[in-house]
């Protein structure tokens, strides 16, 4: 590779982004540059590695290269080197910044390279300003207080010159001076016309509004300080480098109470640690995240795999400790270094950060502080006159709950029988509260006692049925077999056959024990047919319809269900739980006009009875049912009125996906929001999947800075659950949401990473697809070379497809972008392949192929009109502007005709180039951007012909200049 060529490769690698990929990049061409021998490509190469280091979060690194470049700078000078003096003298600044985050720098290096840097301004004729400051920042480290405060006030006083760091970062430095000593009121004056001007650092504005976090906070400025936590971490979060500044984010959170987020930030960037940009860095993060996760209680955080530990789920407390001794140990190794006690007694303040003041909600996809409560609020009983209420776990819960309490009031001459048939009848009749009071009273006055078999064996009967209500199928299955064991010692068949079907249902479930779950129900049925009153004979097909159910035996379930009596033997409750069976048995079977009427039925009975489960689940069970979403948003209004706490979620889940489906997607955020939140509140799964969905709806309404917010949260959650395939399609929506954002970098990262992902012979058209798309991206974005190359990529992976078409289009975008790149060969040997393909498809008359075609066609002709090959480029346009009619591709064909007017231009054939030229210009919009154009190739033709007063009249018309 000759010097011209590695010349080039740094300017590429200059317009790379900061992190692990610009560094390989940089190393890489080290190497190459070393083995050249060229001290002037050597020393820039290794000055651009030095930002490249500072900012890629591999700042020891930097420390190398920029002791090389000042003992080439001093060894040898060279005209070059003062082209790159203020660059010098600016990575000074770098260097004393650097030292101290490393313990094992010795302090007395770091002074010796601020004195190095004081005598260079000072020779130089500059202000040592930054200077001062930088001896203040060491001063701070160390924990000087005198020695700070002296520093500051000379920063402060020292004149600024074009060595001062920029408009923003020296203000952050002063607001962080002022938070410190509790001048909070200064810190935010002084910051606010700096937010008000414009800021062009690397680190700005992230970096101020970062310093900003607890004095907004503590001089009441709650609204300031979230916007201030949205955007600031929006703009680090991707950055290794900025380990330091995320954890001020992380103990924001906590601060704020908004601990669930703490930990997902936690979590997210845990993995850092693993590869933290300085032992400084590291220590600051250790310290937050252990004081986050101490406030997270019983929970489990996903740590990502590293060398020689793998992936897992671990004890948030147990992270808590370790994190706190890995703050604790490189506190003591930095106050070894500096002969004080200031780190450690720093780090035990981080560690000790608790939430304070009034709750500021952070986040856009939680609306409240989550109580992560595990049962829904307002179904535990407050039991009145007559039962004790001291012993029971369950009464207890229901006095310190949130909210009121209905009151039961229970016979205090109940017995035994007594309280657990009435149990029983609220089972029945939906009523939980007053099942779970009869139970607590049960268990309060009874619980110890030596009962008959029938009584316990209806105890574990009841108890299974709360087992179920909780989801605990297993636990409900055992005690569902001892209570049918006790039955059938005490002789009492009709209950025996009720629990042997309930057991049933239970079993269906599983597909283990499904067969040995329909035998049991379908016996019980039948006995309860002979011995059972009409209520236990309904009950019992019920039960059978919903085995098989359970078995996706739609059929069968109906035909049981067709045994039951009309009346359901009386039991409205019944009757109604029964229609609600056979509306989704029929929904299954797709009879969806009779699925309507059943869910009419129960939604009736419901409304009349007051049940406002029965009410809520017909009025869902009809939301799945209409056709016009408003239908379904009506219905679930209904439900929300109704719902009893537990029965929200899904009520809000199916809500904002009929507003979304309606075009209400603004309306829908806020369901999705509610949603997630009672999600966490319940410690429930799918928030992941919910956020997938709130993110599209944020993004469907424009606030994109929110929808990647809470998309970052689904991948996170999705990648935890271990479900790729929807983590990678949420991946695929976070990457149009940065792009949306004009953030390229993180888009195209996760396109590389979902075409990795995508890397089987079934996921071809997919990962052709992102490939494309980051193609793309980077066209837009005017990096046409790499853009050539994902085109190029996107192209073979159609072909390995065998999607021909697909292959065209994407060789045709690629045609464009070498040509863009300047880099003729390329396009030309990208013109050879799409020729191939043309040629293959030539004759097939469906509209996407003629499209295809014809565009291909124009992509070729303007390669070649670069190349002054313009007989040929005019010869590929021939009939190609009436093809394009012909499918209604109007744009299209008046920019080819547009384009063979350009070539008859060139070609010295202006009387045919005027009429074409002038049927193109009559009928494009008049704001199109190709009118100019035409206009200024058409007065060009008209200046061939000699009419120079038509082409004035025109150039004027167009306000054009006939020196364009």
């Amino acid at each position: 590779m000759s010097d011209e060529d590695l010349w080039r490769v740094l300017h590429g690698i200059a317009d790379m982004p900061y992190g692990a990929g610009q560094i390989a990049a940089l190393e890489q061409l080290l190497r190459r540059v070393d083995a050249a021998d060229d001290r002037h490509l050597a020393f820039v190469t290794r000055m651009q590695a030095t930002t490249g280091y500072i900012y890629g979060g591999e700042p020891a690194k930097s420390f190398v290269t920029f002791s090389w470049c000042l003992s080439e700078f001093d060894r040898d000078p060279q005209p070059y080197h003062q082209r790159h003096l203020h660059q010098l003298l600016w990575h000074f600044k770098y260097m004393v910044s650097g030292l101290l985050k490393f313990p094992e720098v010795p302090l007395d290096r770091t002074y010796a390279v601020l004195d190095d840097m004081e005598r260079r301004y000072r020779a130089g004729g500059h202000s040592l300003q930054a200077v001062h400051k930088h001896r203040f920042r060491v001063a701070e480290h160390v924990g000087d207080v005198e020695a700070a405060a002296h520093w500051y006030r000379l920063w402060q006083t020292t004149p600024r010159d074009e060595l001062s760091d920029c408009a923003g970062c020296d203000p952050t430095s002063q607001v962080g001076y002022l938070a410190d000593t509790g001048r909070d009121a200064e810190a935010v004056a002084l910051a606010e016309p700096v937010l008000a001007g414009r800021l062009s650092c690397t680190e700005q504005p992230q970096a101020i509004l970062t310093a900003l976090l607890v004095p907004y906070l503590r001089t009441g400025r709650g609204e300031e300080a979230r916007d201030a936590h949205r955007e600031a971490y929006r703009r680090l979060r991707g950055n290794l480098a900025d380990l330091w500044d995320i954890a001020d984010h992380v103990e924001f959170c906590t601060l704020t109470g908004n601990e669930a987020r703490a930990v997902e930030l936690v979590e997210r960037h845990l993995d850092w640690l693993d590869r933290p940009p300085s032992p400084a860095a590291a220590m600051h993060f250790a310290a937050v995240a252990a004081a986050a996760l101490r406030q997270a209680g019983p929970s489990t955080v996903y740590r990502r795999a590293a060398e020689g530990r793998p992936a897992a789920e671990v004890s948030a407390a147990s992270l808590a400790d370790e994190l706190a001794e890995t703050a604790g140990g490189l506190a003591a190794r930095f106050d070894a270094r500096n002969g004080t006690t200031h780190q450690s007694e720093w780090i035990a303040r981080r560690l000790a950060v608790r939430a304070s003041g009034e709750h500021v909600p952070l986040s856009a996809s939680v609306r409240r502080r989550p109580n992560r409560s595990t049962r829904p609020v307002g179904d535990e009983p407050i039991v009145g006159q007559g039962a004790s209420t001291s012993s029971a776990d369950r009464a207890e819960r229901a006095r310190t709950g949130n909210g009121e309490r209905p009151a039961v009031t229970l016979p205090a001459d109940a017995g035994p029988d007594d309280l657990l048939d009435l149990a029983e009848e609220s089972w029945g009749r939906h009523d939980r509260v007053a099942f779970r009071a009869a139970l607590v009273a049960y268990d309060e006055r009874f619980g110890s006692a030596e009962l008959p078999a029938r009584t316990s064996a209806h105890r574990l009967a009841l108890r299974a049925s709360e087992r179920g209500d909780e989801d605990d199928i297993e636990g409900a299955i055992k005690l569902n077999r001892a209570a049918l064991e006790l039955y059938r010692e005490a002789g009492e068949e009709v209950p025996a056959q009720t629990v042997a079907g309930r057991l049933g249902v239970l079993l269906t479930k599983s597909a283990e024990d499904g067969e040995e779950g329909l035998l049991l129900v379908r016996e019980a049925a039948e006995v309860l047919d002979r011995l059972g009153d009409a209520r236990q004979r309904a009950a019992g097909h019920d039960r059978v319809a919903l085995a098989l159910l359970h078995r996706e035996r739609w059929a069968d379930a109906l035909a049981a269900l067709d045994r039951v009596p009309a009346d359901a033997g009386g039991d409205r409750h019944l009757a109604a739980r029964i229609a609600l069976h056979r509306a989704h048995l029929l929904e299954q079977s797709d009879r969806v006009d009779e699925a309507r009427a059943a869910v009419d039925e129960a939604r009736r009975i419901g409304r009349e009875l007051g049940v406002g489960e029965v009410v809520t689940g017909a009025c869902l069970a009809y939301a799945r049912l209409v056709d016009d979403p408003a239908d379904a948003v009506a219905a679930c209004d209904e439900a929300l009125e109704s719902a009893p706490p537990e029965a929200e979620l899904p009520v809000r889940v199916t809500r904002a996906r009929a507003l979304l489906s309606a075009g209400r997607a603004v309306d829908a955020v806020d369901d999705f929001v509610e949603a997630v939140t009672l999600c966490v509140e319940r410690g429930a799964e799918g928030d992941a999947f919910l956020r997938w969905e709130l993110a599209n709806a944020y993004r469907l309404v424009g606030r994109l800075a929110e929808a990647a917010e809470v998309a970052e949260e689904a991948v996170l959650g999705l990648d935890r659950l271990g479900a790729q395939a929807e983590a990678d399609r949420c991946r695929h929506l976070l990457a149009g949401v940065y792009a949306g954002l004009g953030e390229i970098d993180p888009a195209l990262a996760l396109l590389e990473q979902l075409a990795s992902n995508l890397d089987g012979p079934d996921n071809l058209p997919h990962r052709a697809q992102v490939l494309e798309e980051a193609g793309g991206i980077l066209y837009d974005a005017d990096r046409d070379a790499a853009a050539g190359e994902r085109f190029a990529a996107a192209a073979e992976a159609y072909r390995l497809g065998d999607l021909p078409l697909d292959e065209l289009r994407a060789r045709r975008r690629e045609t464009y972008a070498w040509f863009w790149a300047d880099d003729r060969d390329a396009a030309l040997r990208a013109v050879e392949v799409v020729d191939g393909l043309t040629a293959k498809l030539a004759g097939q008359a469906e509209p996407p192929v003629l499209y295809e075609l014809a565009l291909a066609a124009e992509a070729g002709a303007r390669v070649l009109t670069g190349e002054d090959r313009l007989d040929e480029a005019l010869g590929r346009l021939t009939g190609v502007p009436d093809r394009l009619r012909s499918i209604e591709a109007f744009g299209e064909a008046a920019q080819v005709e547009a384009l063979i007017g350009e070539l008859l231009l060139r070609l010295e054939r202006p009387a045919e180039a005027e009429p074409l030229l002038r049927r193109v210009l009559g009928g494009l919009p008049a704001a199109s951007r190709q009118v100019r154009q035409t206009a200024w190739l058409l007065a060009r033709v008209l200046d061939l012909l000699d009419r120079p007063t038509e082409a004035a009249a025109l150039r004027a018309e167009h306000d054009l200049d006939e020196d364009d």
